[in-house]
């Protein structure tokens, strides 16, 4: 029986990407984009713009067709608002400079939808994000900095547990930014 994978798809070429190289390896791979617009109108949501919005749920949409892989849109929008808006204005209003990307990664894409994928019985996620999870000789999961120097990602994803790391799959660790586009391309 094949391993099942999450891939959080934002529409753009590296989730694409990384969508495809699972397929290949032999995967049974599930697109999903997380609705964290906190808008219903989509007229607003397009002309805002940002990750996950409308044109990316098409761009994602599309390219899972051609992959011939299931694709659905899940709802965190309530997530979204409790662990990235309010925590970014919360730090702001004490004077701090909040990264909203380091807790959307932290609570969103490797908790609330990690748990929700292993509640469906699925094996792991998967993202475009440039970094490596290794195992260590001690069993331990690592995560190491990507390949690709100038577009590693493992900065804002340095507090993963150990459970998160052994479900999470990063197939682009291993690739520059040049070849993830040429892999597009074709």
């Amino acid at each position: 029986m094949k391993e099942t994978v999450v891939v959080g798809m934002s529409g753009g070429v590296d989730s694409s990407v990384a969508a495809y190289l699972l397929k290949e390896q032999g995967y049974e791979v599930i697109g999903v984009t997380m609705q964290i617009w906190q808008q219903e109108d989509a007229c607003t949501v397009e002309h805002e713009g940002g990750c996950c919005g409308m044109s990316a749920v098409e761009d994602a949409r599309r390219v899972a067709s051609q992959l011939d892989i299931p694709y659905y849109v899940m709802n965190f929008r309530d997530d979204f608002q409790k662990y990235v808006i309010d925590y970014f204005v919360d730090e702001y209003i004490h004077g701090r400079t909040p990264n909203p990307c380091i807790a959307c990664n932290k609570y969103l894409k490797f908790d609330a939808l990690l748990k929700k994928a292993l509640a469906m019985g699925i094996d792991y996620v998967a993202t475009g994000h440039y970094a490596k999870i290794e195992k260590g000789e001690d069993g331990k999961y690592i995560l190491r900095a990507s390949e690709a120097v100038k577009k590693d990602q493992s900065y804002v994803l340095y507090n993963f547990t150990q459970e998160q790391l052994a479900h999470t799959l990063m197939p682009l660790g291993g690739y520059n930014k040049d070849w993830v586009r040429q892999k597009a391309e074709e």
